[in-house]
């Protein structure tokens, strides 16, 4: 089992920037492709970005590609979102997710492990 947990969001002025750090405590995170959702008021949950185990191959949402980077750290068990030139269509909860099968062509997660969730606000 292993419990992801969230760190990094806030409120941040259209244009800046944020990074969402997600820790794991129990299983080690290598044994996990990894990934982050997100859910705005009203809205379902998407899918914003995926790294598979190793970190050789990423997915990202087209709304978010060129302005967001995914990177994980295997050693310190972290995985990180770097996401620059934030809008307010970026508002939302952030989730950070593990999933014991790896990221594969059809770029999609099912998770199995989910954080409890980080508030991004981005205001104009």
């Amino acid at each position: 089992q292993v419990q992801p947990v969230e760190s990094g969001g806030g409120l941040v002025q259209a244009g800046g920037s944020l990074r969402l750090s997600c820790a794991a405590s129990g299983r080690t995170f290598s044994f996990f492709a990894l990934g982050w959702f997100r859910q705005a008021p009203g809205k379902e949950r998407e899918f914003v970005s995926g790294i598979s185990r190793s970190g050789t191959r990423t997915y990202y949402l087209d709304s978010v590609k060129g302005r967001f980077t995914i990177s994980r750290d295997n050693v310190k068990n972290t995985m990180y979102l770097q996401m620059n030139t934030l809008q307010p269509e970026d508002t939302a909860v952030y989730y950070c997710a593990a999933d014991f099968h790896d990221l594969g062509y059809d770029n999609q997660l099912t998770p199995d492990y989910w954080g409890q969730g980080t508030q991004v606000t981005v205001s104009s």
